[in-house]
């Protein structure tokens, strides 16, 4: 009983102080298109608050090059205590989601050419989901009604991870950049199992990042 008490007291002072939700993603200052970066007035989901895009036409590019993902260390980046073993699993698994995802719409290479793009992708913040209250706060009645809200919305549920990254696109011959963002991902409120481990949450972000980009250049 004791447990449930403070597993309650824990939801209570979640919900009632920003929903225990991450911070959003800023015009990190150590990115190579920060000065570039403008707020993203069409964007109203939070997901991408900045943005710096050209006119380009993507059905002109049919390879694409996948640069290493590189984990931000700029004192403006949010990972707050995650550790460097986590930071480097979401990189791998970025590198690898995202590359999968790619190779349905272009070809991976690994020189630069006509009709190229590269790919430049930055992980710059995460957080892992609080081991319990996580999933409690979706089977709570309190935390579930919030949660099933914020599902609704689109929003980001409580107590759950996330990631924010940065996408940096450019014509590989030319090494102008034609596209740049900053986003932030997470699962559907309500995604129970992702809020099952630790870095599940950010994981069901790292796919859905993958996913937004595909669409993005089709």
């Amino acid at each position: 009983m004791i447990k449930n008490l403070n597993v309650g007291a824990a939801l209570l002072a979640c919900l009632s102080v920003a929903a225990c939700t991450t911070p959003d993603p800023t015009a990190y200052a150590g990115l190579a298109s920060a000065s570039q970066l403008q707020p993203n007035t069409a964007d109203k989901t939070g997901r991408v608050p900045y943005r710096y895009q050209t006119n380009v036409d993507w059905s002109r590019y049919s390879r694409i090059i996948v640069d290493p993902v590189t984990v931000y260390n700029g004192p403006d980046s949010q990972f707050g205590k995650l550790p460097e073993k986590d930071k480097v699993l979401l990189a791998n698994y970025m590198q690898d989601q995202f590359t999968e995802k790619l190779k349905t719409r272009f070809a991976i290479v690994g020189t630069a050419a006509p009709a190229t793009l590269r790919l430049h992708l930055t992980l710059t913040g995460a957080k892992a989901t609080t081991a319990v209250l996580g999933t409690a706060t979706r089977v709570d009645v309190a935390g579930g009604l919030y949660n099933t809200v914020q599902a609704v919305r689109g929003r980001e549920g409580s107590m759950t991870g996330s990631v924010n990254y940065a996408v940096e696109i450019y014509d590989a011959a030319s090494n102008r950049l034609l596209s740049s963002y900053v986003a932030k991902q997470y699962p559907n409120a309500m995604n129970i199992g992702a809020s099952f481990t630790a870095m599940g949450a950010s994981m069901v972000g790292v796919r859905k990042g993958a996913d937004a980009l595909l669409a993005e250049l089709k």
